[in-house]
């Protein structure tokens, strides 16, 4: 038997707060996410002989005891952490635990917070033994496999050398084939699919899932995170994205996919075949994707329609085309506009995705943003409070000094939930207030109640999960209303 046989891993997605919250975490209530990184790194761990498991936190607030049994009776050789900026020390909470257990565990960090702040998370949090910078699945096979002996020519990792010095070793020049990469451990998943749950109003069936079929972005706006896949974009091609669906929906009964690549059809040729195939291979499924403006006509729109696309997300961002031109390229709201009534036309769903409190935002740029949205023949939107998250280019500029406005800092609140950044010329009380007008004007709209009546017939089952979390969303209103009081 091999060396890193032996050799096993425990992958957790932490939660970021205390368990008891988790019942009025809205986000949460809503949405639950497959944490289909780990999942991924888990199968290349699997195809390359090392024993993994995953434990994800999200989807079982209560796993820390799952997490402790875990590692007593299992005694893995190492655990690994996905975090995000406002789940890091969570993940910093887990692996102390871990550690007091079995004292020679190797705690290894990863994700989009780390890869930004690299040396700083060795230097500041002695549990940290290792921290994968940007994809894992390649690098934390060679980690394992090195079992301790020198790891200095392992690229895309941080850790402390024998002499105390922190060391980061470089970036791999050659990124994986994304082809080449077997599906996600779907199985390594406990509850999967019936524990994950896609936005309400955002699918027509269940089973549903999430999926990804790129990585990276070809764009570089300045709120988006960059340090993972840096200027990086890479895609599956259609036959092995069609493989997958078929595999989901044959393995789980899966009905509906969100896609969850930022720019699902930035190539057309790869979306033309897939839906081809959709319809040629008679494959029943609908699904969801993002998509940028500029890579969207009605060829494509018509064949996405038939292979069976629900709805497409688009990045507007703001209605204000001044202040949208300084966080993004082409910063066009008519051609926006005109997107988006072609999609309808294809007779597709469309979500807006908006951010309020974006450097250089004022009261007046926030009344355009909802003058043009609700213009707009929209059938959902999303509205996230800007977070300045390390790895994005604005994040440094807003930490260089007060010139764009007040940040304070504090990683469990940075989850686009709450205004942890104040532009200048604006309170946050003022925000608060707008960003709750913002949200009850939208649904206080008759054409906008009718189209969530409509979801009745549409999509019941987002219906009968409204009406079971009915009193988590009514306490989270009101703990707003309170805030803003």
């Amino acid at each position: 038997m091999n060396k890193q046989n032996l050799k096993k891993i425990l992958l957790v997605h932490p939660l970021g707060y205390k368990s008891d919250k988790a019942s009025s975490d809205i986000s949460r209530v809503a949405n639950i996410m497959p944490p289909l990184g780990i999942a991924s790194i888990c199968a290349y761990l699997l195809q390359e002989q090392i024993n993994c498991d995953i434990i994800d936190c999200y989807a079982h607030p209560d796993a820390d005891i799952k997490i402790k049994k875990y590692i007593e009776t299992e005694q893995p050789d190492y655990i690994g952490f996905s975090c995000s900026t406002s789940s890091f020390l969570d993940g910093i909470r887990l692996a102390q635990i871990a550690k007091s257990i079995k004292f020679d565990i190797k705690t290894v960090f990863g994700g989009a917070h780390v890869s930004a702040l690299k040396e700083t998370i060795i230097k500041n949090f002695e549990c940290v033994d290792y921290v994968v910078v940007g994809e894992g699945e390649q690098t934390l096979t060679e980690l394992i496999q090195a079992d301790n002996d020198d790891v200095s020519n392992i690229k895309n990792i941080v850790y402390k050398n024998s002499n105390g010095e922190v060391i980061f070793t470089g970036y791999r020049k050659e990124l994986l084939d994304l082809d080449s990469l077997p599906f996600p451990a779907y199985e390594k998943l406990d509850g999967y699919p019936e524990k994950y749950k896609l936005p309400i109003f955002n699918y027509p069936k269940t089973p549903n899932t999430s999926c990804i079929s790129s990585r990276g972005c070809p764009y570089s706006c300045s709120y988006c995170d960059r340090s993972v896949f840096k200027k990086s974009f890479r895609f599956n091609n259609a036959q092995y994205l069609f493989d997958h669906l078929k595999y989901l929906n044959e393995k789980y009964g899966i009905k509906h996919i969100n896609f969850y690549d930022d720019q699902f059809t930035f190539n057309k040729k790869r979306v033309i075949k897939f839906c081809d195939l959709m319809v040629s291979g008679n494959l029943k499924m609908t699904f969801n994707c993002a998509a940028r403006a500029e890579h969207l006509d009605f060829e494509l729109l018509t064949a996405m329609k038939a292979a069976g696309c629900w709805m497409i997300s688009l990045g507007i961002e703001t209605g204000d085309e001044n202040l949208l031109a300084q966080h993004r390229q082409n910063a066009d709201l008519e051609m926006l506009r005109k997107k988006v009534i072609l999609i309808k036309k294809a007779k597709i769903r469309v979500k807006a995705l908006l951010m309020m409190g974006l450097p250089g935002e004022t009261e007046e740029s926030i009344s355009k943003s909802k003058k043009y949205v609700f213009s707009l023949p929209i059938d959902d939107f999303n509205l996230a409070k800007f977070t300045p998250f390390p790895g994005s280019p604005i994040y440094q500029q807003i930490k260089e000094g007060a010139l764009l406005g007040i940040f304070t800092e504090d990683w469990e609140k940075m989850d686009c939930m709450e205004f942890i950044f104040i532009p200048n010329g604006i309170n946050k009380t003022k925000l608060d207030e707008l960003f709750i007008d913002f949200y009850k004007s939208h649904f206080m709209r008759h054409k906008v109640l009718f189209g969530y009546i409509s979801m009745i017939w549409k999509s019941p089952d987002s219906w009968r999960r409204f009406f079971i979390s009915f009193f988590s969303f009514m306490s989270f209103i009101k703990r707003n209303k309170r805030h803003k009081d």
